[in-house]
């Protein structure tokens, strides 16, 4: 029961971060958004920064909290993560949102076009689970 607790936190702390942005600055917490808005005129550079900034430091107050990371095994090679990161920058704009923005807020304020894009998220990460299992049972 404790192993989900980080994660509970975790999660509450994203709502929050989410939630506050959007009542203090009326702005959707979709971190691709955000991302883009660095380099793009008349956005909240200033905002923006710091939001992309703050997200690279969570990392960091991790460590110096717990002092070391817990393991992750990432079977894939390095050109697999390359062209999968291109495909998720792909789809996003495709998607003309991420997960954060179209899972975390989207959902939150029952957009009916966060709700179709979360249901392709999902759907898709389904179905590549279970193609990725059909594959290595055989």
């Amino acid at each position: 029961m404790t192993a989900y607790v980080p994660s509970l936190l975790g999660g509450a702390l994203i709502g929050l971060a989410a939630a506050l942005l959007l009542l203090l600055n009326g702005r959707v917490a979709g971190v691709s958004g955000i991302l883009s808005g660095l380099w793009r005129a008349g956005s909240p550079r200033l905002e923006n920064a710091a939001f992309i900034l703050g997200l690279a430091a969570g990392p960091l107050l991790y460590l110096a909290t717990f002092g070391r990371f817990p393991e992750i095994r990432v079977d894939a090679g390095v050109p697999t993560l390359i062209v999968a990161g291109l495909l998720v920058g792909y789809g996003t704009r495709l998607g003309s949102g991420c997960t954060s923005g179209h899972g975390v807020v989207g959902l939150a304020r029952l957009s009916p076009r966060s709700l179709v894009a979360v249901a392709a998220f999902l759907g898709c990460a389904i179905a590549t689970v279970a193609v990725m299992r059909l594959a290595g049972a055989s």
